[in-house]
């Protein structure tokens, strides 16, 4: 848990926690950072997946909820407590160790690999090493992406779970034949990202769905929020972070999207917004 403080603040400093997406994380924490030297306002900001963030607000515990899934999406949850800011886009990816020498796969042997009809690289063109399949834990967002997009909606195989991004991806770099699934911020040279029936994974394949997997990052309030939780998603949504933070750090402005997407999977021309203080998207707001 990071929380980030202005030096000297006063004690009545207001406070904040948003929790959730791990996959949003990078994004919410280098906000909160510069966020915290404008306003005296104290922004703890934690992980635990998606579904936590979604629960917890929806409980009152946390003030917002960080989730890479709409919130329909998740059992148990009454979706008109909550208001939803669409804050972003994060392109999801597989991922292998680079020693099975592949970086390319067709959709249908990805869907064999993860529900465990390929069982060696070999299989497909690779070394010959047994595949071993690294999956996030079940409340994970990018895990329900992954298998809503990249699976066309099959479940994984039983297999080893990690609850965290970062740990995917060390995971996967020090196991010949691992293979995962993590958000594009996350890969670098330690890992080898597959393309897909000869798509690239890039933002620009994102920008026009030609890559399938992507999500967007949805920052979750109860609708009667305070004026803290508020303040802080305008923030979220201002030039300082869609022009700057957000690219930076390897995530899609909502805005540069050439598309939308609906819950459903409705995929639909998007009208570009740009300027002003609110960039984001608010689908329930009245």
């Amino acid at each position: 848990m990071l929380s980030f403080l202005t030096a000297c603040q006063p004690l009545t400093t207001k406070s904040l926690t948003v929790a959730g997406s791990t996959a949003f994380q990078p994004v919410v924490e280098l906000a909160a950072a510069a966020y915290s030297q404008k306003a005296k306002v104290t922004v703890n900001v934690q992980g635990g997946g998606s579904g936590t963030g979604i629960s917890q607000v929806e409980e009152g515990a946390i003030e917002i909820g960080n989730s890479d899934v709409f919130a329909a999406e998740k059992r148990g949850i009454t979706v008109n407590r909550l208001r939803d800011y669409q804050v972003a886009v994060t392109g999801i990816t597989p991922i292998v160790n680079p020693k099975t020498g592949i970086n390319n796969i067709s959709q249908r042997q990805l869907s064999d690999i993860f529900t465990g009809k390929i069982k060696n690289w070999r299989s497909i063109g690779g070394k010959n090493l047994k595949i071993i399949v690294i999956n996030r834990s079940m409340g994970s967002g990018t895990r329900n992406n992954f298998e809503k997009w990249g699976l066309n909606g099959q479940r994984s195989m039983v297999a080893q779970e990690q609850s965290s991004t970062g740990t995917v991806r060390k995971i996967v770099a020090a196991t010949p034949g691992a293979i995962s699934y993590i958000a594009f911020p996350y890969v670098n040279s330690e890992v080898q990202a597959l393309s897909i029936d000869g798509v690239a994974p890039t933002k620009k394949n994102v920008r026009n769905n030609n890559w399938r997997i992507w999500a967007y990052e949805h920052m979750y309030t109860l609708k009667r929020n305070n004026t803290a939780a508020r303040s802080f998603i305008n923030y979220m949504m201002s030039a300082a972070v869609q022009r700057k933070i957000i690219p930076k750090l390897g995530y899609i402005a909502v805005s540069s999207m050439k598309i939308k997407r609906s819950e459903s999977g409705k995929v639909t021309h998007n009208i570009n917004r740009s300027g002003g203080k609110i960039v984001g998207s608010h689908p329930d707001r009245p």
